[in-house]
């Protein structure tokens, strides 16, 4: 009896000894949405951004990526990175508008002659101060993910002066400084999803659109338009952004490493944007499907004197000394 009392009371010690050790820490959820494919630099950044994670903190943070609009589409995203549904999002710059105006900077036409123009520009104090423009409504900014310069696309033969687009329907992003640039030349804007552009190029919803060299060849945009304008006449970009809320319940140890992952998958992503620029356009020339029409500098010239008058509308929203930032570059 007195053995079978002892092994007992062993058992009762081991277990109570085993209920104090606490259960191991599930690791952190971590959904990143975004609406490209993952051959593109968002995509590939994305990619990075996961796997440099999840080695800066094992086993504490578990990164899902969900890219081609698999988990939220254009319209939905940011709803669902405030209601905590996903934790990570890259938008496109002309996105936030709704939340500051100063954004609306990188909208502006011809304001960036290249992206080292850009790069200087975001991470100069007027660009890092971006990045927390928005935490009143909850939003807070990681870091700007580059795509590339902008070029025009329609289903006509000719496409070199303001007036070639004279009339035409042109998808845009849901931006109302992008919205004035085609009004003041004379086409008609559409806002439309980024899921639904191929398919309204295709049927004739819109006759054409803006965008990089890489979303042109990775969405198959080439395919459906007769000649893409090497313009360059904007910009690009992406705000990867969290909830502002989340972000600051995170410990510090795994703020940090994430921290360090976006940023090292920034610099990582930033420079396929340009290496996925080059091959593209190629890519675009070599299928021989659209033609690639190069503009002389007349043209280019007419363009931006077509276009002029957006920076004077949004100048006060978005302010001067934004504006003069921006274009200051990396001058001192």
């Amino acid at each position: 009896m007195k053995t079978r009392s002892f092994v007992l009371a062993a058992f009762a010690t081991a277990g109570l000894a085993m209920a104090s050790v606490p259960a191991l820490a599930q690791p952190i959820v971590i959904k990143f949405s975004h609406v490209v494919a993952e051959n593109t630099p968002k995509g590939q950044g994305a990619i990075k951004f996961k796997e440099l994670a999840e080695k800066k903190l094992p086993g504490k943070v578990d990164v899902q990526l969900f890219p081609s609009s698999q988990l939220f589409g254009d319209a939905k995203e940011l709803e669902a990175l405030l209601l905590g549904d996903v934790q990570l999002i890259a938008p496109s710059l002309s996105k936030f508008d709704r939340y500051t105006k100063k954004i609306q900077v990188f909208d502006l036409p011809f304001l960036f002659p290249n992206p080292e123009a850009l790069d200087c520009f975001q991470d100069g104090p007027a660009g890092l101060a971006l990045l927390d423009a928005m935490t009143r409504q909850g939003i807070k900014g990681l870091g700007y993910w580059h795509n590339g310069m902008k070029q025009l696309s329609s289903n006509k033969d000719q496409l070199k002066r303001p007036e070639d687009v004279n009339g035409l329907k042109f998808r845009i992003q849901a931006s109302d400084v992008l919205e004035a640039q085609f009004r003041a030349v004379g086409a008609n804007p559409q806002k439309m999803a980024f899921s639904e552009v191929y398919q309204a190029l295709q049927t004739g919803v819109v006759d054409g659109q803006e965008n990089t060299w890489s979303n042109i060849f990775s969405q198959k945009f080439f395919e459906v338009q007769k000649t893409i304008a090497e313009t360059n006449h904007g910009v690009l970009d992406y705000m990867v952004i969290t909830n502002a809320k989340w972000w600051d319940g995170l410990p510090a140890d795994i703020r940090k490493g994430l921290t360090e992952a976006m940023n090292e998958a920034t610099k990582f992503s930033n420079n396929m944007a340009s290496e996925f620029d080059k091959r593209d356009r190629k890519l675009i020339a070599d299928a021989g499907k659209a033609k690639i029409q190069a503009l002389s500098a007349e043209d280019l010239a007419a363009w931006r004197k077509t276009m002029e008058p957006v920076w004077k509308k949004f100048e006060s929203g978005i302010g001067i000394d934004l504006i003069k930032a921006a274009q200051k570059g990396c001058s001192k």
